[in-house]
């Protein structure tokens, strides 16, 4: 597997896990870890936007 995929997966499986930890806050009525968990998934969805398309102007020059 190349290492932009396993870089990929990796952020899928953490902002996977953001957004389970949105339904525990809600489920403990922590209003803290649901801030945290909201902000660390648009994080890490932008990071991994912004990744794919550096690699992909990187792969087209």
């Amino acid at each position: 597997m190349k290492i932009e995929n396993m870089i990929f997966l990796i952020i899928a499986v953490l902002t996977t896990f953001s957004i389970a930890l949105i339904g525990v806050a809600i489920g403990q009525h922590s209003w803290l870890i649901g801030i945290i968990a909201i902000i660390a998934v648009f994080l890490l969805m932008g990071l991994g936007f912004t990744l794919k398309k550096r690699f992909r102007e990187r792969n087209q020059s």
